[in-house]
C-alpha cells in the first residue's frame, strides 16, 4: 500500500472467480459406479422386499403362533414365562438378592443402573476413536452386559421346565358341566377340583377329564389305584359315590 494513493488487493488462485451452482453431477458421469434411483436402484429394493415379505408370510403360516388357553385368574398353580428376550430379567427375579423382600432391587434398581449406564454412555466415551480396542471404557461394558445376558438368558432355560409349560398352558377341550349334579358333587367333595381344575380342564399336575373315552369302571379303577403322577387313595368316599363319579367323568364330551 502506498500513502495517498489506496489500497492494492491481491488475488487468490486457490479461490475461484466464478462461482458454480451447487448441484450434483450426473450419474452418468460416473459409469459402473452408480445408477439411476428410478427404476433401477428402487426396483431391487422393492424385489429384496419381496423376497423377505414372501419368507416372512410362509413362516407364519407353517408355524402359527403357539397360543395358549384362555388365563384362569383363579389358577394359582400357572407359572407364567416371558417372551425370550426377557428370559435375562425373569432369571434374574429368581435369586435371593432381587427377590422375596429385595424384590425391588432385581425389578428396578439393577435394570435402572444398567439402562442409566446405556443413556450415560455417549457423555463418558467422548474420544473420537472408533475402533473397538481404542474404545476399552464402552467396549468393556458391551461385552460385560452381551455375556450377562446372554448367562441369565442361558440359566432360565436350562433350569425351566419346558414340558410341564406347555402341559398348563395346552389348549383342551370344554365340555357343559352341571355342577349341580350328584357326580360333580362328588368330585368337588373329594379334593379332584385341587388338581383337575373346577372345569375339569386339568392342569400341570393332573390331565384334563373331559372326553377321555374310558368306561366308567375303568375311571373308578383310576379314582382307586391312581396312575401316572396320582398316586393311589385318593378317592376315600363310598362305592355309591365312585359310581356317580365315574359315570360322570365317562360321560363328559369335549365340544
Amino acid at each position: 500500500m502506498h500513502r495517498g494513493k489506496g489500497m492494492k488487493f491481491v488475488g487468490d488462485s486457490r479461490v475461484s472467480a466464478k462461482r458454480k451452482p451447487n448441484i450434483p453431477k450426473d450419474y452418468s458421469e460416473f459409469p459402473g459406479k452408480t445408477e439411476a434411483f428410478w427404476p433401477n436402484f428402487l426396483l431391487k429394493e422393492w424385489m429384496v422386499g419381496a423376497v423377505f415379505l414372501v419368507a416372512f408370510l410362509t413362516l407364519t403360516a407353517s408355524h402359527p403362533s403357539p397360543l395358549e388357553r384362555v388365563a384362569d385368574p383363579t389358577d394359582t398353580a400357572y407359572i407364567p414365562v416371558p417372551d425370550w428376550y426377557f428370559l435375562f430379567l425373569y432369571q434374574l427375579l429368581k435369586y435371593s438378592y432381587a427377590s422375596g423382600p429385595y424384590n425391588a432391587i432385581g425389578a428396578f434398581i439393577i435394570p435402572g443402573l444398567a439402562f442409566g449406564g446405556l443413556m450415560l454412555a455417549p457423555f463418558l466415551d467422548r474420544g473420537p476413536e472408533r475402533h473397538p480396542i481404542k474404545r476399552p471404557f464402552a467396549t468393556g461394558f458391551m461385552l460385560l452386559a452381551i455375556a450377562g445376558i446372554t448367562y441369565l438368558t442361558w440359566e432360565a432355560v436350562a433350569h425351566h421346565d419346558w414340558e410341564k409349560a406347555a402341559e398348563q398352558g395346552k389348549i383342551v377341550a370344554k365340555a357343559d358341566i352341571d355342577k349341580e349334579s350328584d357326580g360333580y358333587k362328588v368330585f368337588a367333595a373329594q379334593s379332584c377340583v385341587s388338581c383337575h381344575g373346577g372345569e375339569l380342564q386339568g392342569g400341570p399336575a393332573a390331565p384334563s377329564l373331559i372326553g377321555t373315552g374310558l368306561a366308567p369302571e375303568k375311571v373308578a379303577e383310576i379314582a382307586k389305584n391312581g396312575t401316572g403322577n396320582m398316586p393311589a387313595g385318593q378317592f376315600n368316599g363310598s362305592d355309591e359315590e365312585l359310581k356317580k363319579l365315574s359315570e360322570f367323568i365317562s360321560n363328559l364330551e369335549g365340544k
